[in-house]
């Protein structure tokens, strides 16, 4: 499966430009102008990487790098700042924002390539996006795929990333705003009772595999998934 790259730039020829050498490289491309933007989006489809310009309108990017590695949802999208900025304290301040690599300004498109899929092998390798089993029933971040035995299980994005929250987190529960925050993001204003509707999709989903049952509802204090059917 291709991976996705977000680019967060508000200049439109250099937007075309990354765009289209990433789209010739088999990546899947989203385009944002503004981190606001890119919240929205991210909201429905979290990218494998996000490429993001230090100087954008309103909150910058170093800024923006900063609030997407605070919140859970998205602390462990890697991040490849573009910048104009080649002064050694602008890229220590961007390291300690979390950004895992920069490219400078003016750039060739084939080293920015090169740096992406270097900083994805990396975070492949130190298990940022390692399989998660439960039984029969298995995860896989990396090709965005759910397997029950041979079987695969189609999910939307959302209930995706909901079963990979969950089977991070067995036998824990979490209530409505606690998986809004973790698996939509705290900056997603959604009304609390939309958890529910995921929730019965993601059942209904794994029902005909025998593992609707996994996703259970605790009255009163939210949902958990476990494998023990008997709590």
């Amino acid at each position: 499966m291709r991976q996705t790259i977000m680019i967060v730039e508000d200049d439109s020829a250099i937007c075309e430009m990354v765009a289209s050498a990433l789209e010739s490289a088999q990546f899947d491309v989203i385009e944002c102008a503004d981190s606001n933007l890119a919240l929205r989006v991210i909201g429905n489809r979290l990218p494998d990487l996000i490429l993001l310009d230090w100087m954008l309108p309103g909150q910058s990017g170093i800024e923006f790098a900063r609030q997407l590695k605070r919140d859970e949802a998205t602390a462990d999208i890697p991040i490849v700042m573009l910048t104009a900025k080649g002064e050694e304290h602008d890229r220590i301040r961007g390291f300690d924002a979390g950004i895992d690599d920069y490219v400078s300004k003016p750039f060739s498109t084939r080293e920015l390539i090169a740096r992406i899929k270097a900083v994805l092998r990396r975070v492949n390798v130190h298990g940022g996006k390692q399989p998660v089993t439960a039984d029969h029933l298995s995860l896989d971040p990396a090709s965005h795929r759910v397997l029950a035995g041979d079987c695969e299980v189609k999910l939307g994005p959302t209930e995706f990333r909901l079963l990979n929250f969950f089977m991070t987190h067995p036998d824990r529960v979490f209530d409505r705003s606690q998986l809004l925050d973790r698996v939509w993001g705290r900056n997603v204003y959604i009304e609390e009772r939309t958890v529910d509707v995921h929730i019965r999709r993601l059942r209904k989903a794994l029902m005909p595999y025998g593992y609707g049952a996994y996703i259970q509802t605790v009255h009163g204090a939210g949902y958990r998934f476990s494998k023990n059917l008997a709590v």
